[in-house]
């Protein structure tokens, strides 16, 4: 047996190839959206899948005002930031932040969720999020994603 003929194939910058998806926010549940969002963000679902490279599609998120939270999150959730000095601890509370920028919302859902390193935030590049139903990214021809069909 030729062993030499087998080889593994991974992914490098020349050979992906990265489509654009638009995902519609409204109604869908935040952290469900996220991790979904995320799994297409690194490239999961695709079989030339490489963990070091940045091999996902590029996700556009339109009318992230519109997401929703179960139970009593949209009340409780409250966002935590430390400017690294004593008492420098800003608390934001869920519909604080909605008020003031939506998009904030969705992105740090997401960003939790990849990788934390130089990788993660490349990846972190390749999501926009928007509020309402306009974006600006009409000339990639991004292709509606349907969440059921994700795992």
């Amino acid at each position: 047996m030729n062993t030499l003929s087998y080889r593994t194939l991974t992914a490098n910058k020349e050979t992906i190839e990265k489509q654009w998806f638009v995902v519609d926010a409204e109604g869908e549940i935040l952290g469900r959206l996220a991790s979904k969002v995320a799994y297409v963000l690194r490239g999961k679902h695709k079989p030339s899948y490489t963990p070091h490279v940045d091999c996902g599609d590029n996700v556009i998120i339109i009318n992230a005002e519109k997401v929703k939270l179960t139970g009593n999150k949209e009340n409780a959730k409250v966002y935590i930031r430390h400017s690294g000095y004593p008492g420098g601890q800003k608390r934001i509370p869920y519909l604080a932040m909605k008020a003031k920028d939506p998009r904030r919302i969705i992105e740090k859902a997401v960003k939790g969720m990849l990788p934390k390193n130089s990788l993660g935030d490349k990846i972190f590049g390749n999501l926009y999020v928007y509020v309402g139903n306009e974006h600006k990214h009409e000339a990639q021809k991004p292709t509606v994603l349907n969440l059921n069909t994700i795992k």
